[in-house]
């Protein structure tokens, strides 16, 4: 059903994308012969297939929204003679702090699923093992955000408000984020927080893109005295209180590949034709957000690490991600499936370097939880700085 699969969207929270109120192949069974799997892995993983007692283990600490098609990974292990273990850390920021607080001790060889709000960090831990893969010049250039290719780029996506279709079927929606303040919008989105969720921390950070550093907050407290209601995480904002679940709240943070989800998993008979949420894309109101593997200094499986890399980014596993994970492939000519039709990409999206994100993330949430949470006016926190 539906709501099971998409309900890995959330698990991208941040401590703190991807948003996350996670995500995630009509065409992946096709062209994934031993033939296809050799042709992605470097030349020193032409080998036979192995036996169990002749595998290695590799471990990859992964946010608790991976998830990969069963007999794709078992070609790979089969293919290169390697074992693998995931280890499901919690949301994106959980599973980096752990990797961070064992990096004396590795608990696994490869992590997998921190993002672009999340980079700096990672990088200035020292966690990661710098890797060239062949792989890299078949990615999109504007996922490539780490230039010492420490972290490898996977997928991406948007985190992005959705609206129910029926709620509004007879009701203007807003055309920008100044009408999410306007009094026909009070008590009608649901947002998360930005210290404890993944698109809560993206949408908190579109603002700043939008709005700038000296006005951002004022748009806050206007969507507080509007009665934008908080919670802890995608889950419960999505499944709880998002009117398509039952609650009252007909707008919501979650992805723009949300819609498509709703459709994919559809239960209703015969199958809508379009699927009952949309996306609002206002100018630089959607997140861009990119996922990164990076192979754990420390790892003594570096051979098999770069395997598995160089897997992840070759176009069978790439192509399994899109309905896995409800992202979208980094690899440029990865096909995508027909329900992705639904999953909009933003002409304008928000966009934040990992640079500005790291010198401002902790005080931006800060600001936002006096602001929102405390109910202290903009102009006294800004005043502050």
């Amino acid at each position: 059903m539906f709501w099971s699969k998409v309900k890995g969207q959330g698990s991208r929270g941040t401590g703190f994308l991807r948003l996350v109120c996670s995500v995630w192949l009509l065409a992946v069974g096709y062209g994934l012969g031993a033939t296809a799997l050799a042709q992605t892995a470097p030349t020193n993983s032409q080998q036979s297939p192995a036996t169990k007692s002749q595998q290695s283990t590799l471990t990859i600490l992964t946010h608790d929204s991976w998830a990969l098609d069963k007999k794709l990974i078992a070609q790979f292990e089969q293919q290169n003679g390697i074992k693998l273990e995931f280890l499901k850390g919690g949301d994106a920021g959980a599973m980096l702090n752990k990797a961070i607080l064992s990096k004396e001790a590795p608990l696994a060889d490869v992590i997998y699923g921190f993002d672009n709000t999340l980079l700096s960090k990672a990088l200035e831990a020292g966690i990661l093992e710098r890797y060239v893969s062949p792989q890299l010049k078949n990615l999109r250039s504007e996922t490539l955000l780490d230039p010492q290719d420490y972290a490898l780029p996977v997928d991406y996506g948007f985190v992005a408000l959705n609206y129910d279709k029926a709620y509004f079927q007879n009701q203007a929606l807003p055309k920008s984020f100044a009408d999410l303040a306007k009094p026909e919008f009070a008590k009608l989105l649901v947002t998360e927080n930005p210290a404890t969720s993944s698109p809560g921390l993206a949408f908190l950070l579109a603002t700043v893109a939008a709005f700038g550093e000296d006005h951002y907050l004022g748009f806050w407290e206007d969507l507080r005295k509007n009665g934008v209601l908080v919670v802890n995480g995608w889950s419960e904002a999505y499944y709880t209180h998002f009117s398509r679940a039952g609650g009252d709240r007909p707008l919501v943070v979650s992805y723009t590949t949300s819609p498509a989800a709703e459709l994919f998993y559809s239960e209703v008979k015969p199958r809508p034709s379009e699927p009952p949420t949309g996306n609002l894309l206002f100018p630089q109101s959607a997140l861009f957000q990119v996922e990164f593997v990076g192979i754990l200094k420390g790892s003594k499986n570096q051979v098999a690490a770069r395997k598995f890399v160089d897997w992840l980014l070759s176009k069978p596993a790439q192509e399994d991600i899109p309905t896995q994970m409800w992202v979208y492939p980094s690899r440029r000519e990865a096909a995508l499936p027909e329900v992705f039709k639904w999953a909009e990409t933003p002409s304008q999206p928000a966009r934040l370097s990992p640079q500005q994100i790291a010198k401002g993330r902790e005080r931006w949430i800060a600001e936002w939880t006096q602001v929102v949470l405390q109910g202290q006016s903009a102009a006294v926190v800004m005043a502050r700085r």
